[in-house]
């Protein structure tokens, strides 16, 4: 039996679930579906405002990582620690917990990656810059390459470290993601 990953450094975690890239997967949309589904089921009742696929798999054509990131925006009134809670009770994992954000994951095992991964980001209502980003990127597909070659040029390099591979993105997603607020506004 292998260790729990509570009991893993963040290094062989890092192994485990190392940075991979592979080619778009119109599969993503519908696992996505899939999840979006769940998610909505669990929090039947619950004060979420929208759900939303984010990430590089809602970005038509580029390569990404085999994991599909999905944001759930609730009321700001409502308590983001129970709906939380709600997701782990059904076999999602708590993998941060940050001031007015909470991100979990379904898909990690003992082995590696499962068939299907998934990332879920709970976020109060107005908390979605992914959005702008997201639809930024699939109304500009030139942009949309070249965030696809800087993530190809940064998989070799942090392929066993995730904060630097996710740090070294940052720029240019705040560059873009400020433009298209520019030019969407209030989209969202």
């Amino acid at each position: 039996m292998g260790k729990e990953f509570s009991e893993m450094t963040l290094e062989e975690l890092w192994d485990l679930f190392p940075i991979f890239l592979v080619q778009h997967d119109d599969r993503w949309n519908e696992y996505y579906k899939e999840i979006e589904s769940t998610i909505a089921d669990l929090l039947a009742g619950y004060p979420v405002e929208r759900i939303s696929h984010i990430g590089s798999t809602a970005i038509q054509g580029i390569w990404a990582k085999n994991i599909v990131d999905v944001m759930a925006e609730i009321s700001g009134k409502a308590d983001m620690e129970e709906a939380a809670r709600i997701l782990e009770q059904s076999g999602f994992v708590k993998m941060s917990d940050e001031t007015n954000r909470i991100s979990l994951n379904k898909g990690y095992t003992k082995e590696g990656f499962a068939d299907k991964v998934y990332h879920i980001h709970l976020r109060f209502t107005g908390d979605n810059d992914e959005l702008y980003f997201r639809d930024y990127l699939n109304e500009h597909p030139q942009i949309a390459k070249e965030y696809e070659a800087l993530k190809l040029e940064l998989w070799k390099r942090y392929e066993h470290n995730r904060d630097a591979y996710t740090d070294a993105k940052t720029d240019f997603i705040r560059k873009w993601t400020s433009e298209a607020r520019r030019i969407y506004g209030d989209r969202y």
